[in-house]
């Protein structure tokens, strides 16, 4: 027992923290078409990670599953988010206001995951006052503001790439300290913020060597 408090409590290797976030996102998807548990082959499937290396980062946190029945969803979702710290509502600011922009606020995708886009900025005047699902576009000048007010810890970018280091600049001027980006163009931040990108590039290209060697 006292291993696996250790374990809980110890800052997680990239490695280990990649593959349960995939896991998360699959027990969401799972629960989310009414099913109640899932097994460790299921979700290697869906992951293209080993059966027996999911059940060993599982293991080192409790025994969360049972044999020839899988695990229990909700509560390997809870385990999860608890082990990377997740639970909870968590604000973000969306920059950006195009298509790109609408399409993130629409979806679900952050929701499922308790994150919550608290506000949406655009610095082109003609998208700011308008609506994006139940949110009125703002401008960035009212961004640290609403950081402030909303305990926004994470940022968005969904603008072009010659408007990724002036709206991440904004975010950081604002406090942020997390920058989730869609756009390619590499961005300089000060060592205490943190940039994620997301490129569908680069995953097809993982995707593709997998698949040729």
């Amino acid at each position: 027992m006292a291993r696996e408090e250790s374990l809980s409590q110890e800052r997680l290797t990239v490695g280990v923290a990649a593959r349960l976030s995939r896991y998360l996102q699959v027990l969401t998807q799972a629960k989310k078409m009414g099913r109640d548990s899932i097994s460790s082959q299921e979700i290697g499937e869906y992951t293209n990670v080993n059966a027996t290396q999911i059940r060993r980062d599982l293991s080192g946190f409790g025994k969360f599953g049972k044999r020839g029945v899988g695990y229990n969803i909700d509560s390997l979702i809870g385990e999860i988010r608890g082990i990377l710290r997740t639970s909870g509502q968590h604000n973000i600011a969306l920059i950006g206001a195009g298509d790109l922009g609408r399409a993130i606020a629409s979806s679900t995708v952050f929701a499922d995951h308790g994150f919550h886009i608290a506000g949406v900025f655009d610095s082109d005047p003609r998208k700011v006052g308008t609506q994006i699902s139940s949110l009125s576009v703002q401008n960035p000048a009212t961004l640290a503001e609403m950081v402030r007010e909303k305990n926004i810890i994470v940022g968005v970018l969904a603008v072009p790439p010659a408007a990724a280091q002036p709206a991440a600049d904004a975010l950081v001027d604002a406090g942020v300290k997390i920058i989730f980006s869609y756009s390619d163009a590499l961005i300089d931040t000060p060592p205490d913020v943190t940039v994620h990108r997301s490129s569908p590039a680069a995953a097809l290209l993982y995707a593709l060597y997998f698949h040729l060697t």
